[in-house]
This record gives C-alpha cells, sequence and structure tokens, in this order.
C-alpha cells in the first residue's frame, strides 16, 4: 500500500472525492472537473458575506419581530422584548431558548468566523488545527437553529386567528432571516483547507 503525505492531499470542490495534488493540472479522478488548490482573494467572499449579516442583525434587533394589533390598538415587540415579555409571564424554557437562538448563537457564530477568518490569514499564537476546524464545524452545526425566532413568528401568524386579534411578521423577522442566510453563506464561502495551509 503506498502511503501519501496529507499536504500532498485535495478535495474536489464539485463531489468531493480526494485527489493527489499534482500541481497546476489538477483533474478529479472521479468527475474529472478541474481543481485549484490555491486561489486568490481566499476569504473576502466570506469576510462579505459575514459583514452583510452583522449589518442585517443590527435592524433585527432594533425593530420589531412580532407586530399584534387587537381591538384597534397595534404594538410590536423586539426580540429581547419578547424574551423580556415571556420570562415575565413564567415562560422560562421558551425565553430561554428563543435567547439562546437568536441572541447568543447568531453573535457566537459571527465571533467564530471573524476568528476564524483573521487567524488563517494572520496566525495568532499557538493554535492547533484541529480546534479551528471544530469551530468551523460547530458553525455549520448550529447555523439553521438560528432561525428558530422566525419560525415562532410565522407559526404565530398562521395559528392564531381570533376575530379581534392580528399578528404579522415585522421588520426585524425579514433582517434576521438575512442575517442567518448570509452567515451561512459567509461559512460556507470560507475554504477550510486554509486551515491545513496556515500552520
Amino acid at each position: 500500500m503506498i502511503e501519501v503525505d496529507e499536504d500532498k492531499l485535495i478535495r474536489c470542490p464539485v463531489c468531493g472525492a480526494v485527489n493527489i495534488d499534482r500541481g497546476k493540472s489538477n483533474l478529479c479522478r472521479r468527475c474529472g472537473s478541474g481543481i485549484y488548490q490555491h486561489r486568490r482573494f481566499t476569504t473576502e467572499k466570506s469576510w462579505a458575506y459575514l459583514i452583510t449579516a452583522m449589518i442585517a442583525y443590527v435592524p433585527a434587533n432594533l425593530y420589531p419581530m412580532l407586530v399584534s394589533t387587537q381591538f384597534g390598538a397595534t404594538e410590536g415587540s423586539t426580540i429581547l422584548g419578547g424574551v423580556a415579555l415571556l420570562w415575565e409571564h413564567g415562560s422560562y424554557p421558551i425565553a430561554l431558548i428563543i435567547f439562546v437562538a437568536s441572541i447568543l448563537i447568531p453573535i457566537v457564530k459571527f465571533l467564530i468566523l471573524i476568528y476564524l477568518l483573521i487567524s488563517v490569514k494572520y496566525p495568532i499564537g499557538k493554535d492547533k488545527k484541529v480546534n479551528k476546524h471544530k469551530l468551523y464545524y460547530l458553525t455549520e452545526i448550529i447555523g439553521p437553529w438560528s432561525m428558530i425566532d422566525v419560525f415562532v413568528v410565522a407559526i404565530l401568524a398562521a395559528l392564531i386567528h381570533l376575530a379581534n386579534v392580528e399578528i404579522v411578521a415585522g421588520t426585524a423577522a425579514t433582517a434576521f432571516a438575512l442575517s442567518v442566510f448570509f452567515t451561512l453563506l459567509a461559512a460556507h464561502a470560507f475554504d477550510e483547507t486554509l486551515i491545513k495551509e496556515n500552520k
């Protein structure tokens, strides 16, 4: 059995097959697609998506997530306002879930992606590759859970059809969905091979 150095292995971005790096003329052994080990502008796309996500996250917390109209009176509730209201009414588990999913997880994802994007350009201290890979996969695992707040608004708007009560999604719901979407794109655009390249 021939042993190959791990640094000489390269993954096909189309089908995911592992190939031996043969320099400039890399073709996938499975699908025949061209493979490029080194690319210019390796982190710029991920940075652009991440900055867009962080910009969208600001109005997602400032504007109402849920707008309810009852007897002609309209009232809006932000994410933090909704969490505080649920906590006051004794719905501690729901308040905690929404706080973690809508406030904690997005901020943690932002911080992890910022750390990864900076550390692959400018190695910080004595970081281990394994830790960076785990952080990267963590962002992909927890990503969809950030949408729980939008799902709650959608479910409430669909279920509550009382005669004098109307519930609609506020401006923050759109901004929050965009923030989550662009965060997922930022994680997807991040080239994880840079972790291996920057030791």
